[in-house]
């Protein structure tokens, strides 16, 4: 019985451990989506700007040429947002089922760039061409440097491969801890995207005029499109990351209270059990040195 209790009480506090480690654990996970999803809020305000300028650009007659290469090769390129970090559940395998199907439906040969190597190994077990592969970045400070480095490897290939047309998957997050798989047309800039943009109404009543340079300038600001779109998609897959883990951690957290109110619990029978067993031998004990009294005293008279 002792031995059993002393089990217990070592389950006991093993389970308190892990409980201690699930709730940092889950409050670092819901810091880190407040500070993800932050970053993304932050960004609107950028984009808006830079969707003025290239609004006011296109306005003055300026165009995207729809075509960034002279030759056209089929080959379709896509950046595929994954995770490396565990407790994620099935985060990889969404984004992955999901961009191998979008591009199976797409007329061309995939060109693959995986953010992580498990979404990487993941896409070429599929059988799909492979370019590149980037580290998840670990912090809101990170994605900065990971979207140059997609920059400029993806405009490299590009030159290389003909590549016109680019698209972006990653997981955006959603209420309650929930996360979708998305995806975004990168390139080319076509005339209906163009079309829309010059419909965008500058929020004064006199328009802006672009001095010297019109192409250099529409040039810098398609550049910063693209950033704040790979940006947008790396912080949201970030977001939703942490999501998942997240609630991870509070399935778990559910389990093992309910560990900890049957351990309690039985813990708790076993105690009272050695405690009703040891009154039962005082019990007995005295009894029977009371009958072996009155036996005595009987005998002696």
């Amino acid at each position: 019985m002792s031995d059993t209790i002393a089990s217990l009480k070592r389950q006991i506090s093993s389970a308190g451990d892990l409980q201690s480690v699930v709730r940092t654990m889950k409050a670092l996970a819901a810091s880190s989506i407040g500070q993800y999803e932050q970053s993304v809020h932050a960004l609107a305000d950028y984009w808006r700007t830079v969707e003025l300028g290239l609004s006011v650009c296109l306005r003055q007659g300026e165009r995207i040429s729809v075509s960034q290469s002279s030759k056209n090769t089929g080959v379709i390129g896509a950046i595929v947002f994954g995770s490396d970090q565990g407790l994620v559940g099935q985060f990889n395998d969404i984004i992955a089922d999901y961009a191998i199907k979008t591009l199976a439906a797409l007329p061309g040969k995939p060109q693959v760039w995986a953010v992580g190597e498990r979404v990487h190994d993941r896409l070429a077990e599929a059988g799909l061409a492979m370019a590149g592969r980037f580290a998840v970045p670990n912090s809101v400070k990170a994605i900065t440097p990971l979207v140059a480095q997609i920059q400029i490897q993806s405009e490299s290939q590009r030159a290389k491969s003909g590549c016109e047309q680019i698209y972006i998957f990653h997981n955006r997050p959603q209420t309650g801890s929930l996360y979708e798989p998305v995806s975004q047309r990168l390139l080319p800039l076509d005339e209906i995207w163009q079309k829309e943009l010059t419909k965008v109404p500058w929020p004064t009543k006199i328009l802006p005029e672009v001095l010297n340079n019109l192409p250099a300038t529409l040039s810098s600001l398609i550049r910063e499109y693209l950033f704040i779109s790979l940006f947008r998609a790396c912080a949201e897959s970030l977001a939703s990351e942490n999501a998942s883990r997240l609630a991870a951690m509070q399935r778990a957290e559910k389990n093992i209270d309910d560990l900890l109110e049957n351990l309690h619990g039985g813990y708790h029978r076993l105690r009272q059990s050695s405690i009703d067993e040891e009154l039962f031998d005082v019990v007995s004990g005295y009894e029977a040195l009371e009958k072996s009294g009155r036996a005595g005293h009987a005998a002696a008279s």
